[in-house]
């Protein structure tokens, strides 16, 4: 079971309302900073406090591989004075919307070592999703404040000690993750989840990966990548396995009857939710690693 330390690690995040900008929030002044979806303006608003506004142009729940920017979001970007994506290609629709933008677009997970895509029709390309590791949620932090400090220098103190505060939040969070993990048998430390979308936490804390498919497909998992999963999750004896929020889990169900496994429950990624169960990114990771940890370890 995940430490009582890595529950308790508290957050003071906004709620999503305040986050996913539907359809806009008043201008106080502030610079207005649009993030490209809610994970990163969580993070943006406990970086930058009261210093700015912070908006997601993507609201809760939102597809983000492929989402088709509206004309309100554009008619909001126009008042932008930073944007905030999260490269990797993960936004498709990004550089079209950013066009004619006066205000400057900060990458976040510039400096994170890509973990690139083995298999499918992205063979090749980088695994977008990064912050899913408490280690590069650090490194996207420290872009953010960068970005930020820029923006608002006269807030530059405040910046950095809200950064100082969450970047140790994160460190704490990956230790007791990284120490969880190794209580777990060797041979069955391996997180099998719909999409790959946990490469890059995998990577940090010493599991192995396995997954239907590699990122962003529009199907429920091919027959050949069911049969396929099921028997690497018969091989290494897996207990669990899971999917995400945004995806089906009927062929993940598939695989855990078919091999034995449990299906471990629900793993968020792309998105925050609408209060419980994960309204902060802070609240993503821990109950995506209470959720990974206890399904490996019952």
């Amino acid at each position: 079971m995940v430490g009582a330390s890595v529950l308790a690690l508290s957050g003071c995040g906004a709620t999503v309302d305040d986050l996913a900008g539907s359809g806009g929030s008043v201008d106080d002044g502030r610079p207005l900073v649009l993030t490209t979806f809610t994970v990163l303006a969580d993070m943006a608003r406990e970086v930058g406090g009261d210093a700015v506004r912070v908006e997601s142009i993507t609201k809760v729940g939102a597809e983000i591989h492929g989402y088709e920017p509206t004309p309100s979001d554009l008619t909001r970007a126009q008042d932008a004075d930073l944007i905030l994506d999260n490269g990797l290609g993960l936004e498709k629709w990004f550089e079209q919307f950013t066009v004619g933008l006066d205000a400057p677009a900060v990458t976040l997970s510039d400096g994170v070592t890509p973990i690139n895509i083995s298999v499918g029709e992205y063979e090749g390309n980088p695994n977008p999703h990064a912050w899913m590791s408490p280690l590069s949620g650090e490194i996207y932090v420290a872009n953010i404040a960068a970005a930020l400090t820029e923006l608002a220098p006269d807030a530059a103190a405040d910046i950095a000690a809200n950064a100082a505060q969450y970047t140790a939040e994160l460190s704490d969070l990956s230790e007791e993750l990284a120490t969880a993990v190794a209580e777990i048998p060797a041979e069955e430390r391996m997180l099998v989840s719909c999409e790959g979308a946990f490469s890059y936490l995998a990577r940090d804390v010493g599991l192995d990966e396995g997954y239907l498919w590699a990122v962003n497909q529009e199907s429920q998992g091919t027959p050949q990548q069911v049969v396929s999963l099921i028997e690497t999750v018969k091989a290494r004896n897996v207990p669990a396995v899971f999917c995400e929020s945004t995806v089906s889990d009927a062929s993940q169900r598939v695989v855990a009857d078919e091999s034995g496994a449990t299906l471990g429950g629900t793993l968020y990624v792309d998105s925050l939710s609408d209060g419980d169960p994960v309204p902060t990114y802070l609240e993503l990771l821990r109950y995506d690693i209470r959720t990974i940890v206890e399904g490996l370890t019952e």
